[in-house]
């Protein structure tokens, strides 16, 4: 005798299910929602539009012989000519030289000493004492590089300068300093310190300001002294900020600045100021070469783009944090 087979039917689905929350709304509606903050990015966004990405178009006369009455379209094509006669040109060897000391010095004194200037006003405790030096640090920035080469002329005047008194009589020498070639160097670099170390500060001075104060407080209690703390602690603390700032100098490092060269230089000093900046601006400018000398402002950036990402590349080596 069989058992009865007793017919079971599966649980019937519900006729009606809730929709499933979207992930992700659409950009109309995201839009709508943060329309002012998109209203808020607009003019930043224009401004790249305009004087960074729009004049783009004009480096394809680097390619071309550039004729202003043809226009950049009815110019002929001439490919990387102009390239080749400025890696030819003899003047090539003496203006990347000056170019990379410039460079080098600036990288190599006024980026460490920014940080060695946060560093002292981090640790200045009376308030009245560090907004004071901090305002008068920050000054020299606002002034224009005209003014900042008229106060040079004026400190290092022949004869009749106080500086330059004071350096001639403390080397026994009667040079002048403003036409000497051997002066340009050091004089570059001391006023790149005065007019933007104290700016340079803010940055780092926002990162000092996120690193913990317990570690500190605990270091002090282990009997570590100043130098030590800032060694251990603040240094480590900053050291993401100081890599990405590094990154950004290095890429910058072409851009000597055309203001301060173009200024400081005369006939006597020539041989050492002639830099990329100031050449593009003879060349192209009262030369009238002006499909050589984009040819000579892309060969410069494309040098700035390979040196950011080289760098941030050897950061990620290294277990260091990028710039991306």
């Amino acid at each position: 005798m069989t058992a009865p087979v007793v017919e079971t039917k599966a649980p019937e689905r519900a006729a009606t299910q809730p929709p499933a929350p979207a992930r992700r709304r659409g950009f109309a509606v995201h839009f709508a929602h943060y329309k002012w903050l998109y209203l808020l990015l607009l003019p930043g966004l224009l401004y790249f539009a305009i004087f960074r990405y729009g004049p783009m178009y004009g480096v394809s006369i680097a390619f071309k012989d550039y004729v202003p009455f043809l226009g950049v379209n009815g110019s002929p094509w001439v490919g990387t000519q102009h390239f080749q006669d400025f890696f030819a040109n003899p003047d090539f060897p003496r203006l990347l030289g000056n170019t990379l000391i410039l460079a080098f010095l600036n990288l190599g004194i006024a980026f460490p000493l920014t940080i060695v200037l946060a560093l002292l006003l981090n640790e200045v405790r009376l308030s009245i004492l560090k907004r004071t030096v901090q305002t008068l640090v920050y000054i020299p920035h606002f002034l224009s590089w005209t003014i900042v080469a008229s106060l040079s002329f004026l400190l290092f005047a022949l004869d009749i300068g106080p500086l330059f008194q004071f350096v001639n009589g403390l080397f026994g020498t009667n040079v002048d300093i403003l036409s000497d070639p051997n002066w340009f160097r050091p004089l570059i670099v001391l006023q790149e310190i005065w007019k933007n170390t104290g700016w340079g500060t803010i940055i780092f001075l926002a990162a000092l300001a996120t690193v913990d104060q317990d570690q500190y407080e605990a270091a002090i209690i282990d009997g570590a002294g100043r130098f030590r703390r800032v060694w251990h602690i603040t240094l480590p603390g900053i050291r993401s900020t100081v890599i990405v700032m590094l990154i950004l100098a290095i890429g910058q490092m072409l851009n000597t600045g055309f203001e301060q060269i173009y200024l400081m230089t005369n006939a006597l000093n020539r041989s050492v100021a002639d830099v990329f900046d100031t050449y593009v601006y003879f060349v192209g400018i009262t030369q009238g070469a002006y499909s050589y000398s984009t040819a000579v402002g892309l060969f410069k950036s494309l040098v700035g783009i390979v040196l950011i990402f080289g760098t941030n590349w050897l950061s990620k080596r290294f277990n260091q944090s990028g710039l991306f």
